[in-house]
């Protein structure tokens, strides 16, 4: 059956999502699908290589990858796999001299999203790009995209988008996921993305931050009560588990739970049932479970100190949020979202970073990762002056020397050393300005007290 007219149902629009990747090494049969493309307001970037392609898509987003079969080196196959794996949802159109219905369906089976064959029909080739590019509007709309997870996770370094590679391929299934990374890198986004992309979307997101409740109030308040359970129980109250049917439940810093309630939890998440405290009767839930842990939770096994048995039933999907100093890619990008919705809040919606202010700040290596950048982004738009901020404005706020910037490798000694060495300064300058007042050393850093304590045990100062 013939497709329908390309601007009868998905018309392409000078705004259309994004970019085309059109992968072709005939450059004649390139100019004509790029024109094509470009006659309808798309913008499309040609490679004439499988290799290029990957390099290209580590490197920014697209909407579509338009790709031949027969290329050199990595064949078209090859690279229609990679991109199914590496960028799942990211539609693929095969466009091929060579076509037969096997090579067809061994397409369709490697993850493309449509076939087709040379010499192509204009209008078929529009309505097949609009077609993929519409798909992939509607993808990031619902799933954190190659650049966003709603207005929350922000960037687009090749560690943040493998990030979200996991969310698109997890989410839609009910498997439980265990986040893992630094304070501060923002895996309760990671937490939300999940339940947002996922069939219990339209329930309750609920959020136990078990490191901050001590035993007996984080067993109350992750499986409720009955009244006459305890003092002070004067009716029954539901816990979080309960809250959470037909939602997610997510379990911050879940390395923090003693083994109490591990042992509870663990029952929890192999039957998905419960009793109240001081209750008999059994409650049967509906939840996704998603567990976060800055911790080294291998090591607590060994110690003794978290069950070998619980860890393998959180780490079903595990998913590492790198920390901001491996993708000092995203500081730019969130450096400037920050200041737009901070100076909205404050009352200063002209106010930004000028680029030296940005160049510099991607060069710090951000031991308190995305919140201490968004708590020095909230100081740089209220103290600032004028309606620019610059980088002795930034250097003011950070304390410079302290937070010296990065320079590459010189001699012997290695970037992350380097990187080390400035963390460690930036450590001892804070509790120098704080007079050892740790409290007062976090707020200057922008980071929790227990990532402080962290870093100067990593470090030999604490």
């Amino acid at each position: 059956m013939a497709r329908p007219k390309p601007h009868a149902i998905v018309p392409i629009m000078a705004d259309a999502v994004r970019t085309v990747l059109v992968v072709e090494d005939d450059i004649a049969v390139a100019r004509v699908l790029v024109a094509l493309l470009a006659q309808v307001g798309q913008e499309a970037v040609h490679v004439t290589s499988g290799s290029e392609a990957l390099e290209r898509l580590e490197e920014r987003p697209f909407g579509a990858v338009l790709t031949d079969l027969q290329l050199p080196g990595i064949d078209g196959m090859a690279l229609l796999r990679e991109v199914s794996r590496k960028w799942p949802g990211l539609p693929v159109i095969v466009l091929t001299a060579h076509g037969s219905v096997a090579v067809a369906v061994e397409a369709m089976k490697a993850g493309a999203m449509d076939f087709m064959l040379k010499p192509f029909d204009k209008d078929e080739l529009l309505y097949v790009v609009g077609k993929a590019l519409a798909s992939s509007q509607s993808l990031e709309e619902q799933v954190p995209g190659a650049t966003r997870a709603g207005a929350d996770l922000i960037g687009d370094s090749p560690a943040l988008r493998g990030v979200l590679a996991l969310v698109r391929k997890v989410a839609a299934g009910t498997a439980t996921v265990l986040v893992r990374g630094d304070t501060g890198t923002g895996k309760e986004l990671v937490a939300r993305a999940l339940h947002e992309a996922s069939p219990h979307k339209n329930g309750p997101l609920i959020t136990v931050h078990c490191g901050a409740l001590p035993d007996s109030l984080l067993e109350s308040e992750l499986f409720g009560y009955e009244k006459g359970a305890f003092t002070g129980a004067t009716t029954r109250k539901p816990g979080r588990v309960e809250l959470a049917h037909k939602g997610t439940l997510f379990l911050d810093e879940i390395g923090d739970v003693s083994p109490a309630v591990q042992v509870k939890l663990l029952r929890v998440l192999q039957e998905r049932a419960f009793e109240r405290v001081g209750g008999t009767q059994t409650i049967k839930v509906d939840v996704r479970f998603v567990a976060a842990t800055h911790r080294d939770l291998e090591a607590m096994i060994a110690k003794g100190e978290f069950r070998e048995d619980l860890f393998y039933r959180l780490n079903v999907v595990p998913i590492r949020v790198s920390p901001l100093r491996e993708r000092t890619g995203d500081v730019e990008r969130l450096a400037r979202h920050f200041c737009g919705e901070l100076g909205q809040a404050n009352g200063r919606p002209r106010i930004a970073f000028d680029e030296a202010a940005l160049a510099f700040l991607s060069t710090q290596p951000w031991p308190g990762n995305v919140r201490q950048l968004q708590n020095l982004v909230e100081r740089l738009v209220v103290l600032s002056d004028g309606d620019v901020i610059g980088r002795t404005d930034v250097e003011r706020e950070l304390g410079v020397p302290a937070l010296k910037p990065l320079v590459a490798a010189t001699g012997d000694q290695s970037l992350d050393a380097q990187r080390r060495e400035t963390e460690k300064e930036a450590l001892m300058h804070a509790l120098a300005r704080a007079s050892n007042n740790r409290t007062l050393a976090a707020r200057l850093l922008g980071v929790s007290r227990r990532t402080l304590y962290n870093k100067l045990a990593e470090h030999g100062l604490a």
